[in-house]
């Protein structure tokens, strides 16, 4: 098990200006941030990033939403980074989400669901190291 954890606040969110009130929440959560940055992804990169879902109907418009504007990513420490990330992100769908959750509170739908969270400790290295140099993260 992994004490590290990657999140990125999506698209939607930053521009409806949450991020503040979602680090808030993560704070208060117990997560420490090791490394964050606000960046625009490229379509390159949102297609390596979700290269996972490629074959699935939605990559075109997953990756066409996640390069419309500004992300801020992070690198997030915590005993039980992954498991206790995502509960506190809840379900994909922001109406089967639990009350209090990210999703909840921020998120405009499946889709456009505000916050980004890593499923596995085993993605959630590879998603640090894609976003974050190891000069990066402290």
């Amino acid at each position: 098990m992994s004490n590290r954890t990657f999140t990125m606040i999506k698209p939607d969110a930053v521009s409806a200006g949450h991020v503040g009130a979602i680090f808030e929440k993560i704070a208060v959560a117990g997560f420490e941030i090791k490394a964050m940055k606000m960046t625009q992804l490229s379509q390159r990169e949102a297609e390596a990033f979700y290269e996972v879902h490629k074959e699935r109907p939605f990559f075109g418009e997953l990756v066409a939403f996640m390069t419309s504007g500004p992300i801020v990513a992070a690198v997030l420490e915590k005993d039980n980074a992954v498991a206790d990330f995502r509960a506190l992100i809840g379900s994909t769908n922001p109406e089967e989400a639990a009350e209090g959750t990210i999703r909840k509170l921020f998120a405009e739908s499946v889709g456009r669901n505000a916050i980004h969270g890593s499923d596995s400790d085993e993605n959630a290295a590879i998603e640090c190291a894609f976003h974050f140099s190891q000069r990066e993260i402290y």
